[in-house]
Formats: C-alpha cells, structure tokens, sequence
C-alpha cells in the first residue's frame, strides 16, 4: 500500500461563525500529482494553510511526511503561497541564495543549482537584476524557483498558473511533469481546469467548505458519464438551421447549442437517455460529417458539482450582511 504524503482525517477549520473546511477527509498518496479543485470561497487555500501549519485545525488532525506537522519536515517541502511576493530591492541570485540557505544549502552546489533553474524557466540574463525590474510572469518563475531549489519531496502550489501567458503557463506545466517524474509529490490548487486535467493523476474538490470529490482522472470520468454528444454539419454550413433542428428534436435531447462558427453543435441529453441510440438517430436523419460522444471533462464535473452561488462574490457579501472579516473571506 502507498504511504501518504497528506493525511487528513476530519478537520474543521472556522473563522468565527464561518466554517471554512467541514469535516475533511483526505488522503494525498506518496508520488502522486493532484488537483485541488473549487471555486473561490470553498476552503482550498485555508486547507494548504493547514497543510503548512501557517493555520491549525479546530478540530481534526492531519499529517505530512508521516509527521504530525509540516514544520518538522519543513525542509522536504516546497511551497508556492498564493499571495505573490518577492524581496524587491534583491537581487534575483540573492534572493534565491537566501531562500535556499534558509532551507540548507549553500557554495557552489546552491550557486550552480540557481544558474540551472534560471536555464529551466529561460531567464538566465536576469540573475543580477533586481527583483523589482522583472515583469510579474517573470516574478512568479522566480517564486516557483524558490519553492523548488532545494528539491523537495513534497511541492505546494497555490494557484500556480495565475497570472501566466499561455507561454509561460506552458512551460510551468513541463516542469511540474519533470518534477513529478523524478518521484516527487505536487499538489496544487488551480482554476485552470485544463491544466488540472492535462496534468494530475488524481484530483480533489471541495464546495463549501466540504469535499465533494475525491479520485482519479479515470475514476472520475468513469463516474461522471458523457452525456454531451458533437455533431458536425456536412457542407458549407447553409443548412446548419436545419440540423440544429432536428438534433433539437431527438428524443432525449434536452439542448443544442452551435459551438463555433463552423456550425459545430453539441446536444446536451437527459439523465438516463442512451447516448447510442442518439447518435444513431442523428446519423438515420441525414448526412452530417461526424457524431461522437464527447467524453466527461472536469469542467463538465465542476458545472454539475458547483452551484453557480458557490462564488467567494457571493460569499463575501454574505459575510459583509453578518460583519464578517472580508480577508477571512478570502482565505476560505
């Protein structure tokens, strides 16, 4: 049986009358690369707090690296907060040399491990610049250099990609794999789904404060069953009217929307309608050039699980209506 690198068994965290985590269960196998899932507001960044012994749970208790708290394995761990920031008026090279003292290196082994990352994330030329001269994008591979330059076995990434070009965002999704396929542990908590999906081996989401769901990338798509079937016109698209139409009316069917200009649609079914016989159905009616069954994406398992109210909006206002503390707010 795989060891756990996070355990968390029950913990509930409140920020006076607002219950942040509810009673959370979580178990993050060793070597494994998860998504932490849920929209603003649902706890995820209070529960990395907890992980990071920056909070305490109310109640519960958790372990990481098979220690009671993450101060005792402080230095197998390698943590990227969500709130950006860096020492401004440093030099990047002494910013990170401090960083990487901090954690136990130092002499040449620290020095040729900065040069090597600063290859990594192509900013060698900025090793001399001071912190304060670097684009933001620039500022944040900085900070992912921080959290990684003494080879952690466990990596925390709060939001990663915020704030990334697709570039950029890109290559930060090369390295995590590079990471993870030398052996490490990543968890990170991300509004990209695509990211998450490309990415993790698992995935765990919370709403509310409380975990709603918790596998594999397989499992979860085995859970949640396609009920979205993409139909592609024949021709020149003229007589896209008359094929939305007739998917509109198949039995089963529930909504058809035209995804793009080439009059590509989908048609969302009912629950318990055979998605075989839809498309069988489609193709009996007239000619259209392609009809598949498009499989589960976390999208779509986010829009089922999450109601549109979830919104750290909504829950902001609803602390503000009780003299709530909008920072608490935000860490929920």
């Amino acid at each position: 049986m795989t060891a756990s690198a996070i355990h968390i068994e029950g913990v509930t965290k409140r920020f006076r009358d607002k219950v942040a985590v509810n009673d959370l269960h979580l178990d993050v196998p060793e070597g494994s690369l998860c998504g932490f899932l849920g929209p603003n507001g649902a706890g995820k960044t209070t529960t990395i707090r907890m992980v990071m012994s920056i909070f305490y749970p109310d109640a519960g208790k958790l372990s990481v690296l098979g220690k009671s708290t993450a101060i005792e394995s402080k230095d197998r761990i390698g943590y990227l907060p969500e709130e950006r920031g860096v020492y401004r008026k440093m030099k990047v090279v002494d910013f990170l040399t401090y960083l990487g003292n901090l954690k136990g290196l130092s002499g040449k082994d620290l020095s040729k491990r900065i040069d090597d990352w600063l290859e990594k994330v192509e900013l060698p030329e900025v090793r001399k610049k001071k912190c304060q001269e670097l684009s933001k994008g620039m500022q944040q591979k900085i900070q992912f250099l921080a959290a990684v330059i003494h080879d952690p076995d466990l990596i925390i990434l709060d939001e990663p990609f915020s704030g990334l070009d697709p570039v950029n965002a890109r290559l930060l999704r090369r390295l995590i794999t590079e990471l993870h396929d030398e052996g490490r542990t990543i968890i990170f908590s991300t509004h990209v789904l695509f990211s998450a999906e490309q990415l993790c081996d698992r995935v765990f989401m919370i709403n509310k404060g409380k975990k709603v769901l918790d596998g594999t990338i397989d499992q979860i798509r085995a859970e949640f069953d396609p009920k979205t079937v993409v139909v592609e016109p024949m021709g020149d698209g003229s007589s896209n009217g008359q094929l939305f139409g007739r998917v509109e009316g198949v039995p089963g069917v529930r909504s058809v929307i035209t995804t793009d200009e080439s009059g590509v649609l989908e048609a969302h079914l009912e629950e318990g309608a055979d998605p075989q016989q839809i498309m069988q159905t489609i193709m009996n009616g007239g000619p259209v050039r392609r009809v598949e069954l498009r499989r589960a994406t976390l999208e779509d398992v986010f829009v089922q699980l999450v109601d549109p109210g979830d919104s750290e909006d909504i829950l902001r206002e609803q602390l503000s209506g009780a003299g709530g503390d909008s920072e608490e707010a935000s860490d929920a």
